[in-house]
């Protein structure tokens, strides 16, 4: 199947010779395998301490990531106000002086 197949080109005489044909190899069925028999217990126990693991443990994820976003807004409003300064800063700086009447 995968390999490839080369056209027979006729010869001078116009008889076309076929190319060897190697047999292909016979194809073997292995038998099912057996069904994976269930296991008696459970996979997992959750003990009243496990539980207390498990929530504690989200609930230190939960506030570090919390705390990863609220610094990053802040680090984002603090870049805008102090922006905002410059531009004021700049905009006095560069405009011409208004005369005073």
């Amino acid at each position: 199947m995968f390999r490839p197949k080369v056209p027979t080109n006729p010869t001078p005489t116009g008889l076309v010779v076929p190319l060897a044909v190697e047999p292909t190899a016979a194809v073997r069925h292995n038998p099912p395998a057996p069904a994976a028999q269930p296991s008696p217990r459970p996979a997992v126990r959750l003990t009243p301490g496990t539980a207390i693991a498990l929530v504690g443990g989200g609930t230190a994820v939960v506030l570090v990531v919390g705390a990863v976003l609220v610094s990053m807004l802040l680090a984002v409003a603090i870049s805008g106000v102090s922006v905002a300064v410059c531009a004021v800063v700049l905009r006095s700086l560069l405009a011409p002086e208004r005369t005073h009447r």
